[in-house]
């Protein structure tokens, strides 16, 4: 009896291993599906993401730049120049007076009572050192003489009229040297303690915007009693005549330098979406760049972030550059 129920042990314990073994085939396969089947999906969606950032990313790239070739940009004044370190100017605007220039301004006057012969000369006439203006019948010796410029310079004044009685003493004309005239400038309040004699100064019209660069000659130690002001002094040249005494100028004053690693001229700023923006070239392909930027002055700026020196960067029209790219964006989106 024993020997036929080991046989029947046997029997049953090699059809439940033949069964485990059949059994556990298919569920390794149901576990290598689902697998698959997980990683399939998972290679779906994450590569799905990548294209569709990709995506995203090449069209805002495409965005924000734009290619001219370099004729183009020629021919539109687009002008660029490598990134550079620099530095920042510490500026204080003030306002002032042209005035000219003491002892060069001179009075003309009538050396013997008589009446005025003759007048030859009007105000606004440039004269020369030694240049008859007025003939002049003297009552003490009954003679004709003439009175002539001491200097050479601009008639500013003329108080004479022919037949009129010249007194002895009297001016007759003003005669003023105004190839050089003073800039007065008023300075006020705090200003005071930071600007001394040696600073540069720019000084500009307000007639028509010429500017001309000169040095601070001196403060003086006086207070202008009708502004309440301290007044610093330097000097232009007036070559071209259209500095005029008593016009009212604008000045800059730089007090002070401030070194910077990475400096762009003001025109080469731009703003795209809120964002303070340079353009780029390389090549003929033109790039927004974002900068994060520091002090500046009239007319550079310090950038702290986004640029590095030696790079191209549009300077001049990059107005033209900025509406290349809107073109090309909105042509894109559409």
């Amino acid at each position: 009896m024993s020997r036929p129920m080991n046989v029947v042990a046997a029997g049953v314990l090699a059809m439940s291993l033949l069964l485990v073994g059949c059994g556990a085939e298919p569920a390794a396969d149901a576990a290598a599906g689902k697998a698959e089947e997980a990683g399939h999906g998972h290679d779906e969606e994450k590569g799905g993401e990548p294209d569709g950032h990709a995506h995203d990313e090449g069209e805002e790239a495409e965005a924000d730049r734009t290619t001219i070739k370099a004729a183009m940009a020629e021919q539109s004044g687009i002008r660029s120049a490598a990134v550079q370190a620099g530095t920042i100017a510490d500026e204080h605007e003030v306002q002032g007076l042209l005035t000219p220039v003491d002892g060069r301004v001179a009075q003309v006057m009538a050396r013997f009572p008589g009446p005025i012969r003759t007048l030859r000369a009007n105000v606004g006439d440039r004269v020369s050192a030694g240049q008859t203006l007025a003939s002049i019948d003297s009552n003490l010796s009954l003679t004709t003489y003439s009175i002539s410029a001491p200097i050479s310079g601009v008639v500013l004044s003329r108080q004479a009229q022919v037949g009129a009685v010249a007194g002895e003493g009297t001016p007759l004309f003003e005669i003023g040297d105004l190839s050089e005239l003073w800039v007065d400038l008023h300075i006020f309040g705090n200003d005071t303690q930071h600007i001394t004699a040696g600073v540069p100064v720019t000084v500009t019209r307000m007639t028509d915007g010429v500017s001309q660069g000169t040095t601070l000659e001196r403060v003086l130690p006086g207070t202008a009693t009708a502004s309440q002001s301290t007044v610093a002094r330097a000097s232009v040249r007036n070559d071209d005549g259209l500095w005029r005494p008593g016009a009212a100028v604008k000045a800059r004053i730089v007090v002070a330098m401030q070194p910077a690693a990475v400096v762009v001229p003001l025109s080469a700023l731009q703003t795209m979406e809120g964002r303070e923006v340079v353009f780029v070239r390389e090549g003929d392909t033109y790039s927004a760049r974002p900068v994060v930027l520091g002090a500046r002055d009239a007319g550079k700026v310090e950038v702290k972030d986004g640029l590095r020196v030696g790079e191209q960067v549009v300077v001049e029209q990059s107005y033209v550059v900025k509406a290349d790219i809107g073109k090309a964006g909105a042509a894109h989106e559409h």
